[in-house]
């Protein structure tokens, strides 16, 4: 995703923990993480930031994308997650999709006992966040 993001001359920042560790499974982990960015990016102006971070909240762990881009209409915001979504919206440069990557993103965090949601202001930018429980 690198390429795309320096074709739109996005940056992307981590401020995750180089010691942080969740008990999940790395190949949903790497899908989530993977849509919520692509998505950041398709989202986000040229010249834009997407913010990767994470926090301990309450046995589990947050993990955030945030951008800058142009954020989600609040009357969309409901169905971002359900598959009666029928059409996709086209990034910042016409770029399109299928749908499916915020579903397919949820039913992940499911599967690991965690929730998704998303705080999003209309031309500010949107900030997708994800909990993956802790485990004893």
């Amino acid at each position: 995703m690198s390429n795309v993001a320096k074709s739109k001359n996005i940056t992307i920042q981590s401020e995750i923990e180089k010691d942080l560790y969740v008990f999940a499974d790395t190949n949903m982990l790497e899908t989530i993480f993977r849509n919520l960015i692509a998505n950041a990016i398709k989202f986000t102006n040229n010249n834009g930031k997407v913010l990767i971070s994470s926090k301990k909240e309450h046995n589990q762990t947050l993990f955030i994308v945030e951008d800058n881009g142009t954020g989600i209409a609040s009357d969309k915001i409901g169905n971002l997650f359900t598959s009666n979504q029928k059409e996709t919206t086209l990034g910042t440069n016409n770029e399109s999709g299928t749908g499916l990557g915020l579903m397919l993103c949820k039913d992940f965090v499911e599967k690991h006992g965690g929730e998704i949601w998303v705080n999003s202001k209309l031309g500010e930018g949107s900030s997708f966040v994800f909990s993956i429980p802790d485990h004893d």
